[in-house]
């Protein structure tokens, strides 16, 4: 994992003036868009083919923005194939008219982006510390010597991004039309920002959800954090839609435990089979490649057509 973070860090630099190529649709680039919460970062935005500001598209956002589209510009050669699978569903009439959001990651302050910080400062201190100092396997620093600004990150896209993408692109502005999506730590955030902003988004999509923050389970107070903020602050299941998925191998081995305790919680606040789904995919790993083989069952969920 660690090569991944400094890979990620290192596409940042070498990939910042490669435009991803897409098979379908066009890709327009947003060049490093700054904030007053977070660092700069490029936005990469997909628009389907044919794409006419005299109709109105749903908006997407996705984390982790350069890994989504073309595998030539990705660290490990895996890409979400996010034109692909979307172009493919709007073609045979499967989904709504939707834009897609690449919000590329800070590569070092990714983990700190993306954790959410709320539950971890319910914590008591002396956990906040420990957690801070947990390490990766090779012995470097999980959060790289940063602290938690995950509030800042969902007010980076609330705040400075959503009116530029409201403003720029025909597209709808309601939280029935503006949906969230990312895998691991994306999932995690994902889940955050529809928790914090439930008037904003309307559906998030979870793969691969993260739920041990950092990588061990052994005396891990995170994911029990995280399940009782979600008792408190999951959205109303009325007008809201949360897609949760996790494979059986690699990192997703983790999470098969700690998956079925969100189930139940999402069950005893209301949600069922029409604004929730959770599903486990046996032998997938914790990989672009596997998030690119279901990431049309959420899309599906989302915004299929009444």
């Amino acid at each position: 994992m660690i090569k991944n973070i400094f890979l990620l860090f290192i596409a940042n630099t070498l990939f910042a003036q490669t435009l991803p190529k897409v098979s379908t649709g066009t890709l327009e680039r947003i060049e490093n868009l700054p904030s007053k919460y977070v660092t700069g970062r490029n936005i990469d935005v997909w628009l389907p083919e044919n794409y006419s500001a005299s109709k109105k598209y749903a908006v997407l956002y996705m984390h982790d923005g350069q890994m989504l589209y073309d595998a030539e510009t990705t660290w490990n050669k895996q890409a979400w194939e996010v034109d692909v699978i979307m172009g493919k569903l709007l073609q045979e009439n499967k989904i709504q008219d939707v834009i897609v959001v690449g919000i590329w990651n800070g590569g070092v302050t990714r983990h700190i982006d993306y954790f959410p910080q709320k539950p971890f400062e319910s914590l008591p201190k002396a956990q906040q510390d420990s957690i801070y100092n947990a390490n990766r396997s090779n012995g470097q620093s999980v959060f790289n010597n940063g602290k938690i600004n995950s509030d800042n990150y969902l007010k980076f896209i609330v705040k400075e991004l959503k009116p530029i993408i409201d403003n720029k692109y025909s597209v709808y502005t309601d939280k029935a039309h503006t949906f969230v999506a990312g895998s691991s730590m994306g999932g995690l955030i994902s889940l955050y920002a529809i928790c914090e902003y439930p008037k904003i988004f309307g559906g998030a999509a979870c793969l691969s959800t993260h739920w041990p923050g950092i990588f061990a389970l052994e005396h891990n107070p995170i994911p029990d954090a995280f399940f009782a903020y979600l008792k408190k602050h999951l959205p109303n299941p009325k007008g809201h839609r949360i897609y949760f998925d996790y494979g059986t191998a690699t990192l997703d081995v983790m999470y098969q435990t700690l998956q079925p305790k969100a189930d139940a919680i999402m069950k005893s606040k209301g949600f069922d089979s029409t604004n929730w789904m959770t599903k486990k995919f046996e032998g997938d790993d914790h990989s672009e490649k596997s998030w690119s083989s279901r990431f049309a069952i959420p899309m599906e969920f989302f915004l299929r057509k009444n």
